[in-house]
């Protein structure tokens, strides 16, 4: 979530593999709202593939998995987000909130005073470049 220049992104770790991120919750609450994956993809502009590697990571990463496909026809197929997965994703917007405090306690505000707008150039071995602000 961005708060000025500065922002706070939760991301839970499974071993090396991202579990859940922001990207991911999004595409759960996509994939709730539109009942399968190729269409969530197509609503944040995504690839089904791309889509289906994040499903298939976030499954591997909870137990029972977050998504299960439905295979059939008609108004039985697609996939839908499992009773876990919803209890996961609203336990991350729960986090996502509580890292929003962050921006009101002091600590914020002294880290905000010495952020850059934007990253100085990379340097050159030239002393000014070094020391300007």
């Amino acid at each position: 979530m961005k708060i000025g220049p500065l922002w706070l992104k939760l991301q839970i770790a499974c071993g090396d593999a991202l579990a859940l991120g922001p990207g991911k919750a999004d595409l759960l609450d996509a994939i709730a709202a539109r009942g399968s994956i190729s269409a969530a993809a197509r609503g944040m502009g995504m690839s089904y593939r791309r889509a289906w590697l994040l499903v298939d990571e976030m499954n591997r990463c909870f137990d029972p998995p977050l998504v299960e496909t439905l295979r059939g026809g008609g108004l039985e197929r697609g996939a839908r987000v499992t009773e876990t997965g919803l209890a996961v994703l609203e336990a991350y917007r729960e986090m996502e909130r509580d890292a929003a405090a962050i921006a009101e306690r002091p600590a914020y505000a002294r880290l905000r005073a010495h952020l850059r707008t934007l990253p100085r150039a990379p340097d050159n071995g030239d002393a000014t470049s070094r020391t300007d602000r």
